[in-house]
């Protein structure tokens, strides 16, 4: 489910007097119950890689292990600063701001995250070579996810 749908969803219902919504799509599905006056959001989807769903489950399912440890790759890792959606370049037409072997000076964009309807470009921490690319295009990101090893 597109991100900005889910967002839309979670203000629908934190605005009015609905205290549980939930839609099935194609792509899964999505429960939000308002609890204390605060949404909260379950997503249960089919996909291998994401937690099982559990019927009668009262808080968010937690996230899904990685296959292999980000923190025993060699360099250092670029994170996510924000929760959003990530874009390796400015328009969807428009090269990417660095592919693997790019080489990058602290402060470089590297990419963009859009939060809210906000382009937020993110810059990198550090000079080096970008060695490896850890999210897709279009992809929603966590706060502290890797982005880019860069060594």
């Amino acid at each position: 489910m597109d991100l900005r749908k889910l967002k839309t969803l979670i203000d629908l219902v934190s605005e009015s007097n609905v205290s549980e919504l939930e839609i099935t799509e194609a792509e899964g599905k999505v429960r939000i119950v308002k609890s204390s006056g605060v949404p909260m959001m379950m997503m249960h989807q089919p996909a291998m890689n994401m937690v099982p769903s559990h019927q009668g489950q009262t808080a968010p399912p937690q996230a899904p292990v990685p296959e292999a440890p980000v923190a025993q790759a060699a360099g250092h890792a670029i994170k996510s600063p924000m929760v959003g959606t990530f874009y390796r370049s400015s328009s969807p037409g428009s090269n990417p701001f660095v592919e693997i072997g790019s080489v990058v000076k602290e402060g470089d964009t590297v990419c963009i995250i859009e939060a809210m309807k906000i382009l937020n470009e993110i810059e990198a921490d550090k000079s080096g070579t970008v060695t490896k690319i850890l999210s897709e295009n279009g992809q929603a990101v966590e706060y502290g996810q890797p982005l880019f090893m860069i060594e």
